[in-house]
């Protein structure tokens, strides 16, 4: 099953743009050997999609929001991820789960609270770190597909 509409239809280069990257994940699926759960739910999200006539934005908003639980569904199910995925994740996890903790110890111990932001960086370098060492984890076992959020 494939979408009926090409990027050619929309007005505006981002909408092109976004749709462009919809249409190349629903192809790299489509290429791929998926369980039954996740082909179902791919062929429902196609159905939906061929069958909507709204606006072009409610359009762009729909292939998002299919996108998004698509890509939930391949992690949950498969344990596959796209590219860069677990890096953007773990970016904002290091800066709230060790950054402002770290950032609130080193504030204390000086007894300046001005050194509360110290910690962010750091924590932004360890989510960084950590999130790229399961994305790179991820693409060495055939986990990862082409596709960058």
């Amino acid at each position: 099953m494939s979408i009926n509409r090409d990027s050619e239809s929309f007005d505006s280069s981002r909408k092109k743009k976004e749709w462009g990257k919809f249409i190349s994940f629903i192809e790299e699926l489509e290429s791929m050997e998926l369980i039954p759960e996740v082909k179902e739910s791919l062929d429902q999200s196609i159905q939906e999609i061929n069958a909507f006539a709204g606006a072009d934005v409610k359009l762009i908003k729909l292939a998002r929001k299919r996108r998004n639980q698509l890509l939930q569904l391949l992690e949950k199910k498969m344990k596959i991820v796209a590219k860069n995925q677990h890096r953007l994740r773990w970016l904002a996890l290091g800066m709230s789960t060790f950054g402002i903790p770290l950032g609130l110890a080193i504030g204390l111990s000086l007894q300046n609270m001005a050194f509360l932001g110290i910690g962010i960086p750091i924590g932004l370098a360890l989510g960084v770190g950590i999130g790229t060492a399961m994305d790179q984890k991820a693409a060495q076992e055939g986990r990862q597909l082409k596709f960058e959020l």
